[in-house]
């Protein structure tokens, strides 16, 4: 079973951003080679996250920032001295990875389907680790 690990870095320019990642799944499906398996996307940072949503409508990604500002405030009661404890939250409950499966050497997404990275505490430089395993 062949397997390979990717890393590429990113930059987001808001304190809260969903940045589609779909080129560079691409990108790492085409320098692996690999036909059918699984991928793993993996973000290593505590404020930030990986999902899976719509990309047709930029509508959803506004709705889903107010979403989760809503639901997870900055509270001055919070006692995290860099202030960010709402990006935890937000990062804890969207998750730090997702799991692709590989058919025909691409993705399998539904049609508006698209994978980002979820910034939670930007502007930053962030790192996402893609893992392909060859089934």
């Amino acid at each position: 079973m062949a397997e390979t690990l990717h890393s590429f870095t990113i930059s987001t320019y808001e304190k809260q951003a969903f940045v589609n990642l779909d080129r560079y799944v691409d990108d790492v499906l085409g320098e692996t080679g690999v036909r059918d398996g699984i991928m793993v996307v993996y973000c290593p940072h505590t404020t930030g996250a990986i999902t899976i949503n719509e990309n047709a409508d930029p509508d959803v990604k506004t709705d889903l920032k107010h979403g989760l500002d809503e639901t997870f405030p900055n509270k001055p009661a919070y006692i995290h001295m860099e202030g960010n404890s709402d990006g935890h939250m937000k990062s804890s409950v969207i998750g730090a990875s997702e799991t692709l499966i590989i058919a025909e050497g691409r993705p399998v997404l539904g049609t508006w389907q698209s994978v980002y990275f979820c910034e939670f505490d930007g502007p930053r430089t962030r790192t996402v680790h893609v893992k392909v395993v060859k089934g």
